[in-house]
């Protein structure tokens, strides 16, 4: 029996991103309920790593333009009230003060009425706009285990590439303690056992409840703090030599195959949002979608089986390292290496290549899409050309970022 099977475990996800470096995907939503890989919300992937874990008491705390978000999460994430369990969207609510989320940290300590009235021995705080599968349980055997109060789950990146994490120190001696948590540091130094990478934290945590309650309540009251997980509370159990690290290539998955095993990836910027996707249309994929062992759950309504016809005027459709979602219809259109969502339309003659669609968007006859991502309801009139040439697109009021064209919901373009 593992150490930690008889711990209750309460699970909170972090959903109050803006995600500003997402415009215009987060111009009328949170970033964790934007669209990816043609079904799912950003979202979707850190809950079903919750449930899939064995945890089934989720807390969402949500804050910027969450209505999308909390409309989502209460269709599809619903449990059995009579066994205990559920997902919860729960939104910011100035309970301690007339004053919104000032920080992770924060909404952890304006909720604590959630823990209180559940009373877990564990809490689990995951954020909920990445990339990823990982099984928590793993992650809370070793917490128990290691009689750290707090857990930091971390993934090995280059050294090189440092400035861009939260990197964690490990004492030589013991390298599951934290020694040290570097903001974005630009002198690390490399790990005992592999000297040219460094530990990125993930923004996932593992804490005992009664020290996570304590942490946030003392952190609530410091003047200069940020109240933020990672920048705030973290270091607060490290300068207390309370702090442990858990090491993402231990964690053993089911179904995960060599290629994807370990795969992680942070979408908060339009230009690894998109290279994300891309990663998913390759005949070997780097993060499969189709592991039936760890599956990532979700809704996306009453939809019919993809469509793929000659166009009225016999213009045959091709399709190459493409993902098509339920209720996509291609008629006489060419689609490569790009991810439609539900209820996407290309018409005859058109090409949509190397592109993102989401729901909704129609490609009219002859268009051309190519390096572009076309947010939900978005028209392409016949004969247009997006993505084509960055220039034209931008000289058109689109924008265009990291080479890449992109159109928000329900944008209109000129016919």
């Amino acid at each position: 029996m593992s150490p930690s099977s008889r711990k209750k475990v309460l699970a909170i996800v972090l959903a109050g991103g803006e995600g500003k470096r997402l415009m215009p995907l987060t111009a009328d939503r949170a970033k964790p309920a934007v669209p990816f890989g043609g079904i799912y919300r950003l979202i979707d992937f850190a809950l079903s790593n919750v449930v899939n874990s064995g945890y089934l008491q989720i807390v969402v705390l949500t804050q910027y333009k969450s209505h999308s978000l909390d409309r989502h999460v209460s269709q599809t994430w619903r449990m059995s009230t009579m066994l205990g369990n559920y997902v919860t969207p729960v939104p910011a609510q100035q309970r301690v003060g007339k004053h919104w989320y000032l920080g992770s940290g924060d909404a952890i300590y304006q909720s604590l009425n959630l823990i209180r009235d559940e009373q877990p021995d564990i809490v689990v705080v995951v954020g909920a706009d990445h990339v990823y599968r990982m099984d928590f349980s793993q992650m809370v055997d070793q917490h128990v285990a290691s009689g750290a109060a707090c857990t930091v789950a971390a993934i090995r990146q280059p050294i090189s590439m440092a400035d861009q994490f939260g990197v964690i120190d490990v004492a030589p001696e013991d390298p599951s303690r934290i020694r040290d948590f570097l903001e974005k540091p630009t002198d690390p130094v490399g790990l005992p056992d592999s000297p040219g990478e460094v530990l990125a934290s993930m923004g996932n945590y593992v804490f005992d409840a009664d020290a996570l309650v304590e942490a946030v309540s003392r952190d609530s009251m410091m003047t200069g703090s940020k109240h933020d997980m990672g920048g705030d509370i973290v270091p607060a159990f490290v300068r207390r030599q309370q702090a442990g690290v858990y090491d993402f290539k231990d964690n053993d998955v089911p179904g995960a195959t060599d290629r994807d095993r370990g795969y992680w990836r942070d979408v908060g910027t339009i230009g690894s949002y998109y290279a994300a996707h891309m990663d998913l249309v390759s005949p070997l994929p780097v993060f499969n979608l189709y592991n039936f062992d760890w599956p990532i759950f979700t809704s996306y309504g009453p939809q019919p089986p993809v469509k793929i016809t000659p166009g009225e005027d016999g213009h045959a459709s091709l399709t190459l390292e493409s993902l098509l979602s339920p209720g996509t219809v291609v008629s006489g259109g060419e689609i490569a290496r790009s991810v439609l969502s539900p209820a996407a339309f290309v018409g005859a003659g058109a090409q949509v290549s190397d592109s993102v669609l989401m729901n909704g968007v129609r490609i009219g006859a002859g268009a051309v899409v190519s390096n572009a991502i076309l947010d939900k309801h978005v028209v392409v009139p016949p004969g247009a050309r997006i993505g084509v040439d960055p220039g034209e697109d931008e000289a058109r009021g689109f924008v265009v970022q990291d080479g890449l064209t992109v159109l928000g919901k329900d944008q209109v373009l000129p016919g």
